[in-house]
């Protein structure tokens, strides 16, 4: 028979082994905590991967099941990615061609793919995103990246706001005539100053008047800095990571991590694979190093993600498409990230954002659209017509049907002038 104390201990033990097998893991946790809190991605390229592949037809292209590239509708639900900032995106090279035009057939691509497939939902405010995330879609947020695609023009700025467009940054890999990039592959519109011109300025408080939010990924230091001191609104960084971390031109900071704070503003971490551990094989561990110096400099509600699926080429192990957020989660879990700071990664502190951004918007109601325009000397733009002086051929035919072009006379005009000095050189 056993004694008392032998039947004390078994209770113990007895009662104690639900205690032992409802312990939930890390990734679990990671699940749950996603389920809660579905993720707001900062920065996808995957219209990009489209344009690349399929040539923008939407109709031979799966959106639920993409081989080609790192995003897809299923696994977006299986990385519980709830909205998705895609980016609009057009090559440096079309900068003074047809930036425009480019950058509208991507809008119009973002459009089209979102109202293509049920489970995507196009939303244009806070409100819209709120309504998305409870009737279970995947919210499409349009993201301008380059402020090249507006050919220094505010008008055109406007008009990609009307069409849906919520994010613009202001560079991508090329200087434009008013903002500097953080990276020198195109020797393009170098200036001593390497920050915001006035125009750059006018571009920055017209973002604020319309509500779009101002994005700093792929500016250059002194362009982010001068940006954060003159918006009125909070500003992003939608897909860059820690320079103390990796010593990366793209990446941002102590000391402007600090003047991002201050301004209430976002920076979602990249994942790409030479921002995070410089041209080494990454892995999760050295992703959730980034987050935790950002955390240790600025706090956890300053920090988002912004993966740059289907923009960059390598991915760290682990990380390798949209499907895999919940195992970034679970690695921050085991480094002690409490649910509230986490459920601010993914989505709460994009959301306060986003509010603080069209809040500034209702305050400038009474702030007329601005008609600042860029002086044309800072352009240098040989296709763009000067309205004092077109030059506008006119077309004539002879009598034998042929056709002919006849020079403008301001062109005769000037080709006079060129003779008469040649003469008299």
């Amino acid at each position: 028979m056993l004694s008392s104390w032998s039947v004390m201990c078994l209770w113990i033990l007895l009662t104690s082994i639900p205690l032992f097998t409802s312990a939930k893991s890390e990734k679990e946790r990671a699940l749950e905590l996603m389920k809660d809190s579905p993720l707001i991605d900062g920065h996808n390229d995957l219209p990009l991967k489209i344009t690349i592949h399929y040539r923008n037809n939407l109709s031979r292209v799966d959106l639920y099941n993409i081989n080609e590239a790192a995003t897809d509708i299923s696994r977006l639900k299986t990385g519980h990615v709830q909205t998705q900032m895609f980016a609009v995106y057009v090559l440096c090279g079309a900068q003074g061609k047809d930036a425009v035009r480019l950058t509208l057939e991507q809008i119009d691509l973002v459009k089209r793919m979102c109202n293509k497939a049920q489970d995507l939902e196009l939303v244009k405010s806070y409100d819209d995103l709120i309504s998305s995330s409870m009737k279970h879609k995947i919210a499409c947020l349009i993201s301008i990246e380059g402020g090249h695609s507006i050919d220094s023009s505010l008008a055109v700025l406007r008009m990609f706001y009307d069409l849906g467009v919520r994010s613009m940054s202001l560079t991508h890999n090329c200087n434009t005539p008013w903002a500097e990039a953080a990276t020198d592959l195109y020797n393009v519109f170098q200036r001593e100053n390497n920050s915001l011109t006035q125009f750059g300025k006018a571009v920055v408080e017209e973002m604020n008047r319309l509500g779009m939010i101002v994005d700093l990924s792929h500016s250059s230091w002194e362009t982010a800095s001068a940006t954060l001191k003159h918006s009125r609104a909070p500003v992003i960084f939608s897909h860059s990571s820690s320079h103390s971390i990796c010593n990366h031109k793209r990446n941002v900071p102590d000391w402007l991590l600090r003047e991002l704070k201050k301004k209430n503003g976002l920076i979602m971490v990249n994942l790409y694979s030479k921002f995070i551990s410089c041209g080494k094989e990454a892995n999760i561990s050295d992703v959730a190093d980034h987050f935790d110096h950002i955390r240790k400099i600025i706090g956890a509600k300053s920090i988002g993600i912004g993966g740059d699926f289907d923009g960059a080429d390598s991915f760290p192990q682990g990380l390798k498409d949209v499907s895999k957020y919940p195992a970034l989660i679970e690695e921050l879990l085991k480094r002690n990230w409490s649910k509230e700071d986490l459920s601010g990664v993914l989505r709460e502190n994009f959301l306060r954002v986003f509010k603080e951004v069209e809040n500034v918007r209702d305050s400038s109601t009474k702030q007329t659209p601005s008609e600042e325009q860029i002086p044309p000397k800072e352009i240098h733009n040989s296709c763009r017509l000067d309205l004092e002086n077109p030059i506008i051929p006119v077309v004539r035919s002879s009598t034998s049907g042929a056709r002919f072009i006849v020079p403008s006379l301001p062109l005769i005009s000037s080709l006079l002038v060129l003779y008469s000095l040649f003469m008299n050189k």
